[in-house]
């Protein structure tokens, strides 16, 4: 296809809509997966022996599953049937086909990518440093803050990168939890598979637009990792010392 055309097609309702919905629930997603997942991922990077090797195989049982299970396995979790669709129902709150069903659908396949890597952030610490805090006298909280955030940030941005990725191009899940509702569940990755029968022309646009939005993203971490490697450091102190005098 011509770049005009490309342009042309990306610019029809269906792939509008499939943008506008893929923007507003992967956004909620990446944000429920910093906030949950971040100190999640710290607390199971303090786990020893056994009980870390248990939460970090639950962790990691999503990337393993068929879309297919991981979407079941929601409907059966949260549908208006499954095991805590009762609940919700009663509140008067539908979870399955809609725009919540397409952020847990996307939660669950993209926060091991980014909880994965955020443990491993944590755990190559120096624990001499987090240690040395809390000998001055810092609680939990501001080491957390303080401390582990900071000297994690490299592994922590690289995990995100990695979770938004594979968040964009989410569709078992998707399709068998919330369906492909035009305007309300449907995604890029699931506007593609309807259009591929009914316009190959915006099928084509859509893919080349999520083709384009992986690449970007990955060249971004390679580049962020470079740029930290020559001109960042795990301490202020050994910047400084860098310097010429």
């Amino acid at each position: 296809m011509p770049p005009g055309d490309l342009v042309s097609a990306l610019g029809t309702n269906a792939a509008t809509d499939a943008l506008r919905v893929t923007a507003e629930t992967i956004t909620v997603s990446m944000l429920a997966i910093l906030v949950v997942g971040t100190p999640a991922a710290y607390w199971i990077s303090t786990r020893r022996g056994a009980l870390r090797d248990a939460l970090v195989t639950l962790v990691e049982l999503p990337l393993v599953l068929p879309p297919a299970v991981a979407g079941i396995g929601l409907l059966v979790a949260f549908g208006r049937a499954g095991l805590l669709g009762g609940t919700f129902d009663a509140l008067g709150v539908d979870i399955a086909f809609t725009k919540v069903a397409v952020v847990l659908a996307v939660t669950f396949v993209a926060s091991p990518f980014y909880l994965r890597t955020a443990i491993w952030a944590f755990e190559v610490v120096d624990p001499t440093l987090p240690a040395a805090a809390r000998t001055l006298g810092a609680r939990p909280g501001r080491v957390f803050a303080r401390v582990m955030l900071p000297l994690s940030r490299g592994g922590l941005g690289a995990g995100a990168a990695l979770a938004f990725a594979r968040g964009l191009g989410e569709f078992g899940a998707t399709i068998m939890f919330a369906g492909s509702l035009q305007g309300v569940t449907q995604t890029l990755s699931l506007a593609i598979y309807e259009q591929l029968d009914l316009d190959i022309d915006v099928a084509l646009a859509v893919s080349a637009l999520l083709i384009l939005t992986s690449a970007l993203v990955l060249l971004s971490v390679k580049l962020m990792s470079r740029w930290r490697s020559g001109f960042g450091s795990l301490t202020p102190f050994a910047a400084t010392a860098r310097r010429p005098t």
